[in-house]
């Protein structure tokens, strides 16, 4: 068991804020530990007393992440009995939360995804399980709203829940390289509007 599951602190919540800040504008490569103890305002031995490695912090930073998105993403989708409704719901506030300038900052699961993949076996494993959990919650509730309203329609929900996990990881890529986040807004009214076309309401 490493150090970090056997201690929750404030300490360590501000190594991971920190942490995440600096990875989401620099790339976890770049980061060095030098820069998230200065960030935090911590010294490196805090740093080394509850992470063995930057790597070490990475995992746990992601894991956090995940959870965190996961109670986001769950609290989306509203508490209507139709699934449809629910759906449609889930995608209002998404694109509500893409104009929040938090958006700019981007996705530490894409991020890590696109720098890590490659050369971090274990942070590989962590981005599919990530985008995989994502993917499975909205297909659940398309599949639930497809069997209510297009029982014989020819899409598979899986499928279609990762094409909106490709316009969102998609879209902030290409934001940011624009300079200009309504890109995600956009492309997130074109998905609705497709699952409208699909559903037929």
């Amino acid at each position: 068991m490493t150090r970090t599951a056997l201690v929750h602190s404030p300490t360590k919540e501000r190594l991971l804020d920190a942490a995440q800040e600096l990875m989401l504008a620099k790339g976890f490569a770049a980061t060095t530990v030098e820069e998230i103890c200065e960030q935090a305002k911590l010294t490196k031995g805090s740093f080394f007393h509850y992470f063995e490695s930057k790597e070490e912090l990475g995992k746990v930073l992601l894991e956090r992440f995940c959870n965190t998105g996961d109670q986001l993403h769950r609290s989306l989708g509203g508490t209507e009995r139709d699934p449809l409704k629910r759906v449609y719901h889930y995608l209002d506030g998404v694109i509500k939360l893409s104009k929040d300038s938090e958006m700019r900052k981007g996705c530490l699961l894409g991020t890590f995804a696109q720098e890590l993949c490659d050369s971090h076996p274990a942070i590989r494993q962590q981005c599919a399980k990530g985008f995989g959990a994502w993917a499975a919650r909205f297909g659940e509730e398309l599949a639930h709203a497809k069997a209510r309203h297009a029982p014989k329609a020819s899409f598979n929900p899986k499928e279609l829940a990762e094409h909106l996990i490709a316009i969102m990881e998609g879209s902030l890529i290409l934001g940011k390289a624009q300079n200009n986040m309504q890109a995600m807004e956009r492309n997130l009214r074109h998905y609705k509007r497709y699952l409208q076309s699909l559903f037929g309401r």
